[in-house]
């Protein structure tokens, strides 16, 4: 298998500008996550929820002079694939590499969750299949390790703050239960090509070791490779030796590697190619201040992390509202109920929360009752009615707690693109749509975050 012969991906057809890098992200929190990381990393990034139509981000105000987007080094499209079949998955995959490759990027970055969330039917497998086919990739680098979120692999098992995954509440996830920690298994069951498995030991040689060990891998006719990693350097050296190829996959970890590869190359190129990063910025824009007002918290996520959130906030004395679909099926009227509740809160009880998390054993007596695809339709859609009604009643920050809960929000409120601002924790940053429209928005994974992040994060500011 040969690398895409195309020009080196780092650089534009024209040879006088660094070509972007382009992300396509399975979900809206994962995507905040890695843009966050990239952001972090130095790199001017845009996300868009969804695949923008045309060159101007969907014709909202995302594009500068003459329909161009606004100038950067990354550009993330947020999709949501990690639960749809597979098909639906690759689809929208594919639609996303045609947009990043009409804006001019250089090298694909699959960003999938790192719990490795899937079943044996995909989706990671059949998204890699189409995007290595698509960009004519040799072997592609793949690790799911993000240290600062606790996800480390070793030996080609995965583990979740030191417990090897099949041990960790992931093995009692609702819909992609993991019952398996060796990743080299569970990737090598969704596609028909090779796996293969670089060691630390190999990592930790240095970046030139990782290349030609990818090299020998690729010569065997695999086509994914799984590298293990436990800090942050092990990923700096993955990203440096991952540069320059047509597509490389993993978590928010490797993504940030890649992207202080590319950092270290800006600085390395000779004085006067580049603006200056302070030039860059002040082109880029000033992050957005999280605005004041009124706040609050929509959760969905059944995670263990969210359920201790959720928690905090209830102790803290916050009002509730449960989002109860067995006794309310109908979405209209499951919001309605709760818009109206939160329309006779009397004030000074702080920010309050709507959820429809709870603990794995009643949410497997919902979905016995409703259906699995039928309850998460239910909540979905009432979510992202809620989230309009609140914004239209003048809330200015809204929390949402769940990477479906995170999508339907997104959608419901029609944002498209939007500015990454400040972290209110690790891989957690405040999102402000373009054009400046309220409300700012905190997506949240599951899992991401300490108990009082909730808490915080809708607290009235100081």
């Amino acid at each position: 298998m040969s690398e895409n012969p195309d020009s080196h991906p780092l650089t534009d057809p024209a040879g006088d500008r660094a070509a972007p890098l382009g992300v396509i992200a399975d979900d809206f929190t994962g995507a905040t996550d890695v843009a966050v990381a990239l952001r972090r990393a130095g790199l001017r990034t845009l996300l868009f929820f969804g695949v923008p139509d045309g060159t101007g981000g969907q014709g909202q105000g995302h594009g500068g002079p003459g329909g161009r987007l606004p100038e950067h080094e990354a550009l993330v499209v947020a999709l949501k694939s990690r639960m749809t079949p597979a098909a639906a998955a690759v689809a929208s995959s594919t639609a996303a590499l045609e947009w990043l490759r009409g804006q001019g990027a250089g090298q694909i970055y699959f960003k999938f969750c790192s719990t490795f969330d899937s079943t044996p039917r995909g989706n990671i497998g059949p998204v890699l299949d189409r995007l290595a086919e698509a960009t004519g990739a040799g072997p592609v680098l793949v690790t799911p390790s993000s240290p600062e979120h606790l996800r480390t692999q070793y030996h080609g098992c995965l583990f979740v703050d030191g417990v090897l995954l099949a041990e960790s509440p992931m093995r009692d996830h609702p819909v992609t239960p993991m019952t398996d920690s060796y990743l080299p298994r569970l990737l090598r069951a969704q596609t028909r090509e090779r796996v293969d498995l670089i060691g630390l030991r190999t990592v930790r040689e240095g970046p030139a070791a990782v290349r030609a060990a990818r090299e020998r891998a690729g010569a065997r006719g695999a086509r994914y490779i799984l590298a293990d990693g436990i800090d942050e350097s092990d990923l700096r050296t993955l990203g440096r030796a991952a540069l320059g190829t047509p597509l490389v996959a993993g978590a928010a970890g490797l993504a940030a590697g890649l992207a202080h590869a590319y950092a270290e190359e800006r600085a390395a190129r000779p004085p006067g190619a580049e603006r200056s990063a302070a030039g860059d910025a002040r082109e880029a824009g000033a992050v957005p201040r999280t605005p004041e007002g009124p706040a609050a918290v929509l959760a969905g996520s059944c995670s263990r992390r969210t359920l201790e959130q959720l928690s905090v906030l209830i102790d803290a004395g916050r009002p509730r509202y449960y989002l109860d679909a067995v006794a309310t099926p109908d979405p209209l009227a499951l919001a309605d109920a709760a818009l109206a509740w939160y329309d006779a809160l009397p004030p000074g009880g702080g920010a309050p929360v709507l959820h429809s998390s709870v603990a794995p054993g009643k949410l497997r007596e919902v979905q016995r009752e409703l259906g699995v695809e039928r309850s998460a339709a239910v909540l979905e859609h009432a979510t992202g009615l809620i989230a309009a009604g609140l914004a239209g009643r003048g809330v200015r920050r809204l929390v949402a707690a769940g990477g479906e809960t995170s999508g339907a929000v997104v959608a419901a409120l029609g944002v498209t693109g939007a500015h990454v601002g400040t972290e209110a924790a690790r891989g957690v940053p405040w999102i402000h749509p373009l054009g400046g429209r309220p409300p700012a928005l905190l997506l949240k994974s599951g899992n991401f975050g300490d108990p009082g992040l909730l808490l915080d994060a809708s607290a009235d500011p100081a």
